[in-house]
């Protein structure tokens, strides 16, 4: 194994890595930032390390800190079977880590002669690999709710269970739908096919290709991830807090946590599949290669706009009322992270100038190129999180009865016929 490849592997796992754990504090505090705005509040802003409150950011890791801190409660009618207790939240919230690792953040490339994949796990079945790990993550929520011996914990689980085979069927159509349209196992293959056009006007992305398949696999990963209106293993009006009614701090905190990666991984999978993932509309990573000098030339005129809109929002919105506080804090954190996207900003335009117009190295600039897809990945990934957490505090929560008939009654038939259609098209066109 080559020096570049080891490098590039090692980069790729730790970036995986860090987009599933680090958006965890994240994804918190924009699910209590958006509830705050819709049920007309202010949410968590004064928490702060030496003035530093990052818009409220702060509040969620003082929150980690609370759960390590707090004491490990073991229900005493818990005899048998503790270890499988304590390891149930381990299993939901490592699986939903696994099957990220199988989305890819950029384009594969090219050194050396060596095709080197910006993914950390490097399999071309990545497809596959979500369906089987992503499905062991309920296991935890079984075992979680059957071995806490308490009534609602295992209804609650048992609910988890149910949802999930009757929502594991047309999300598995669904995904076969689009595995017949791209013809392929693999996420970055998925990718690269959406990179055209649909009808010479559209992008190539799944949402516009499978408008059938997409709806069924959004509403599908909403239920997967227990999210609202889905959130029936976990109803708190009926079933107090469902299959983790028993467990506290670390062991609350790791199914708190899996929820927030299986709905990063959820978000992943759908712009995987039906957005075009890394890829700008219309353009391929060859064409950015080609036409490098184009597109530096519009990011270095775009970025100062973007950064100006940025910084004026940031300081529009990072103070106090003075008739309510005077709080000069703000004033100094918003003016030293003005001065540092400043330098930031300053940095790529210097950077994009030598790659315009010193650099000839084709290496120098695919690896700029995959940096770029990384970012447009990330915001497509957080743009979807907010889709997530703005429908939680939209919609109300389904009975049960509803989740099992939309399950069985709708989505099954719809899959199963959007499938039937799908096959159809594909072997007449290959005709």
């Amino acid at each position: 194994m080559s020096t570049p490849t080891i490098i590039v592997a090692l980069i790729s796992f730790v970036l995986g890595a860090l987009l599933a754990l680090l958006t965890i504090p994240l994804l918190v505090w924009m699910e209590r930032r958006v509830a705050s705005l819709i049920q007309d509040r202010i949410g968590p802003n004064r928490t702060n390390i030496f003035g530093f409150r990052l818009g409220g950011i702060v509040q969620s890791f003082a929150d980690v800190v609370k759960l390590l801190l707090k004491e490990e409660y073991y229900p005493s009618h818990i005899n048998k079977g503790r270890w499988l207790f304590m390891l149930a939240p381990v299993i939901t919230f490592v699986a939903a880590l696994l099957a990220f690792m199988a989305i890819p953040f950029a384009d594969t490339l090219l050194i050396d002669g060596e095709l080197l994949r910006i993914q950390p796990l490097p399999i071309d079945f990545g497809v596959l690999w979500y369906l089987a790990i992503g499905a062991v993550g309920v296991l935890g929520v079984i075992f979680g709710g059957w071995m806490s011996h308490n009534k609602y914990a295992l209804l609650g689980a048992a609910r988890a269970g149910s949802m999930v085979i009757s929502y594991e069927l047309p999300l598995g159509l669904s995904i076969l739908s689009f595995i017949i349209t791209y013809n392929t196992l693999d996420f970055n293959e998925m990718v690269h096919f959406q990179s055209g056009t649909f009808f010479g006007v559209f992008p190539a992305w799944g949402i516009f290709i499978q408008p059938l398949a997409s709806i069924i696999l959004i509403v599908t990963l909403f239920a997967e991830t227990n999210r609202n209106p889905f959130t029936v293993a976990e109803g708190e009006s009926e079933i107090v807090a469902g299959y983790m009614t028993e467990h506290t701090a670390m062991k609350f905190a790791m199914y708190f946590m899996g929820e927030y990666v299986a709905m990063n991984t959820a978000s992943a999978v759908i712009i995987t599949t039906l957005f075009g993932g890394y890829q700008l509309p219309y353009l391929s990573t060859e064409d950015l290669l080609t036409h490098f000098s184009n597109f530096s030339v519009a990011l270095m005129l775009l970025l100062p706009l973007l950064l100006f809109i940025f910084i004026r929002w940031m300081q529009k919105n990072n103070r106090v009322n003075d008739r309510v506080s005077n709080d000069g804090g703000r004033a100094f954190e918003t003016k030293v992270f003005t001065l540092v996207f400043i330098g930031m900003g300053v940095f790529v335009e210097l950077l994009l100038l030598y790659l315009t117009f010193i650099s000839e190295s084709d290496i120098e600039k695919s690896l700029f190129i995959a940096v770029t897809q990384v970012l447009i990945f990330v915001i497509k990934l957080m743009l979807f999180n907010l889709f997530f957490v703005i429908i939680r505090w939209t919609l109300p929560r389904f009975r049960y009865d509803q989740v099992q008939t939309l399950g069985w009654k709708y989505l099954l038939p719809l899959s199963l016929l959007n499938l039937f259609i799908t096959a159809i098209v594909v072997v007449g066109v290959s005709i």
